[in-house]
């Protein structure tokens, strides 16, 4: 029940934020979308009226012969009663959508094709009814694997799981090969605009303009206009050492920030300097390497330069009115140090 009232959420704001952010009046009449729980009808159907009405007009030759059941049933694990069943329930959610909705279409990831065409199946041999199946490809990582919370690289568009900031920088940094792609599967944006910010992006690569407006475009539509406000706002505090950004900051981002980033909370002791912080915080190693590694330059605070060790830390300077210093060893280590007790 939880995890339904989560999904349900997220797909509410994805839904609100699209028809308050993307839809054109003018486009015509954009209709409600209403969100179902098939635990509503599957929990109050009977084993045996299930197995005597959809169960009879599933042939078991055609459930053996999808490529997914051929996969689980050659597998080490084997398959399960309740795996194999699976593509008949959701068939017979298919057919309950038909019945009581009058839905004709089912759309799902093309890995979904066996279950999608069991339910066409069932639906046309219960109702006589042309019904119609869609799947689109499955978008998968770098290295072709598919992407999911099986595989454990989920993004989720619920914001205790992956904040906005995440979110945005999880299509910043998508590879060219695949930008114009997603441009056009997951925003709004005619294809000519595309287009355009493609050619653009061919005389001007460095500037990853088209990574950019795809990580604005999905976050604004799932987290809104303040979500992607709140994921620039991490990004130029933790990528650009924004001291504005991040004394903006509210305690939920910082904390969304702690998520991506080293994080340490210390107390301020009087006389504590650089040095002091950056052993604290287990930035540097002990010794003269780490005390070498800030007098040759590779520590800022707060997006300054520090080259003396010994500078003895100042409010309002190491440390921001938030109670918040950026600290950043090197090119990419960052730490964020949330000061207790000031």
């Amino acid at each position: 029940r939880a995890h339904a009232r989560a999904l349900r959420a997220g797909l509410e704001r994805l839904f609100g934020n699209h028809r308050e952010l993307f839809w054109e009046p003018a486009a015509g009449r954009l209709g409600r979308a209403a969100l179902l729980d098939n635990a509503r009808w599957l929990g109050r159907e009977p084993l045996l009226r299930f197995l005597g009405g959809a169960g009879g007009r599933l042939r078991m030759g055609t459930l053996l012969s999808r490529q997914s059941c051929q996969a689980r049933l050659r597998s080490a694990e084997g398959m399960s009663l309740a795996e194999f069943l699976y593509p008949a329930l959701q068939a017979y959610d298919f057919l309950h959508l038909h019945r009581h909705h009058g839905c004709r279409i089912q759309l799902g990831g093309h890995d979904q094709m066996g279950n999608i065409m069991s339910g066409y199946e069932l639906v046309s041999k219960m109702t006589g009814t042309d019904v119609f199946g869609i799947t689109v490809p499955l978008i998968t990582s770098t290295t072709g694997d598919k992407l999911g919370k099986t595989a454990g690289n989920a993004v989720w568009l619920n914001r205790d799981k992956t904040s906005p900031f995440e979110l945005y920088q999880f299509f910043v940094r998508q590879q060219d090969n695949v930008v114009e792609k997603y441009l056009k599967l997951f925003t709004f944006l005619p294809l000519e605009e595309i287009a355009h910010i493609m050619e653009m992006h061919a005389k001007e690569p460095e500037k990853w303009g088209p990574q950019k407006r795809l990580a604005a475009e999905v976050t604004k539509l799932v987290h809104g206009r303040e979500g992607l406000e709140s994921a620039k706002r991490c990004t130029k505090a933790l990528y650009y050492s924004s001291v504005e950004a991040l004394e903006d900051m509210s305690d939920q981002e910082l904390q969304e920030l702690f998520r991506q980033t080293t994080s340490a909370e210390l107390m301020l002791e009087p006389g504590m300097t650089v040095l002091d912080l950056c052993r604290k915080a287990n930035a540097i190693p002990d010794g003269p390497s780490g005390y070498r590694k800030i007098t040759d330059g590779g520590v800022s605070i707060n997006g300054n330069r520090v080259t003396n060790p010994e500078t003895v830390l100042i409010l309002g300077q190491h440390i921001l009115k938030n109670g918040v210093s950026l600290l950043r060893v090197g090119k990419k280590n960052y730490y964020i140090i949330k000061w207790l007790q000031l």
